[in-house]
């Protein structure tokens, strides 16, 4: 059954995907922008929504909260990413918005495992540009003795972290916000991560930019209740099995050749049911109401050993 939230202003959720850009653009156009702040204060009017993330605050998974659904909403950080799943499925909150991929540094494996379980759909993705930045108390380089980050954020810096702060002491922590936290309380310390963890805990920009590479994005996946409608720039996520033999998956992803279904993302995962099975988790463009692609998971349906379809959903704007 299709479910749809309605603001006091008359705009639905569906809507405000439809005005996305197409993925590409560098930017959204203003009148998406205005769009989407007008939705989101229309909301606050009749009921405030409940967002669960990856935590703690000051974290890109608040900037991708943010960035999709404005500031009129109430962000309930919490401490792992299962913990935000189970928040959404048993109601105590409206959507989850979790990580999913790095540009540099792959999928969260925990995310898709995750994915294969819930009774949540995708409703919408967002993919965030990752900068990347040096904080301290500090003024100046000059006597860092300990840098704290996340373990990705190090590895997205580990290039400019060797040249500049080669003898620097690395101490990886759980996030972003805990490695800000920690410099913010050691006058020798410093941190990486994003602009808004800097701001959060009263710390100086030493560095910007720091990520070795300057197109390093990260995409989060909403997830919800809610089933979106076509926009006409869509993507429709999957997940399956294979049978183990030779060729299977050459004739799994075979129906969307036929139906002229572009799929833009493959993705393996052990799924720990036997020895070397895997699980196929397929981003193809287009909505599975569309014709092409609804006629191509038919035709799959009869030939994968499993198969879920996690959501269709408009395309991100970058």
């Amino acid at each position: 059954m299709r479910s749809s939230i309605t603001t006091a202003c008359g705009i639905s959720f569906a809507a405000e995907s439809s005005a996305s850009t197409p993925r590409g653009c560098s930017s959204p156009t203003r009148a998406s922008i205005a769009s989407r702040k007008i939705i989101s204060a229309c909301r606050a009017l009749e009921q405030r929504l409940h967002i669960a993330y990856l935590g703690p605050s000051g974290t890109f998974s608040e900037m991708a909260v943010a960035k999709h659904f404005g500031h009129s909403v109430d962000g309930v950080p919490l401490p792992s990413i299962d913990e935000v799943f189970r928040e959404a499925e048993t109601g105590a909150t409206q959507f989850a918005v979790v990580p999913v991929e790095n540009s540099t540094e792959g999928a969260v494996g925990r995310t898709l495992d995750l994915l294969l379980q819930t009774p949540l759909q995708i409703c919408a993705e967002v993919v965030l540009r990752v900068h990347q930045n040096l904080m301290a108390k500090r003024d100046s380089l000059a006597g860092v003795a300990r840098v704290y980050s996340h373990a990705q954020s190090h590895a997205q810096c580990h290039q400019w972290l060797a040249a500049n702060l080669p003898q620097t002491e690395r101490v990886q922590v759980a996030s972003n916000a805990e490695a800000a936290r920690l410099a913010a309380q050691e006058p020798t310390a410093c941190a990486v991560g994003p602009a808004i963890a800097a701001e959060r805990y009263g710390l100086n920009l030493l560095a910007e930019n720091i990520e070795d590479a300057p197109n390093n994005l990260t995409r989060f996946l909403v997830l919800g209740g809610l089933e979106t409608s076509p926009t006409g720039k869509d993507l429709t996520s999957l997940v399956m099995s294979a049978p183990n033999r030779p060729g299977a998956v050459h004739a799994l992803i075979a129906p969307f050749a036929k139906y002229g279904v572009s799929m833009s993302r493959i993705e393996s995962r052990p799924a720990r049911l036997g020895r070397w099975e895997y699980m196929f988790y397929i981003d193809v463009e287009g909505h599975q109401r569309d014709r092409r692609v609804a006629d191509a998971l038919a035709e799959l349906k009869g030939l994968a050993p499993f198969l879920k379809v996690l959501g269709s959903y408009p395309a991100a704007v970058l």
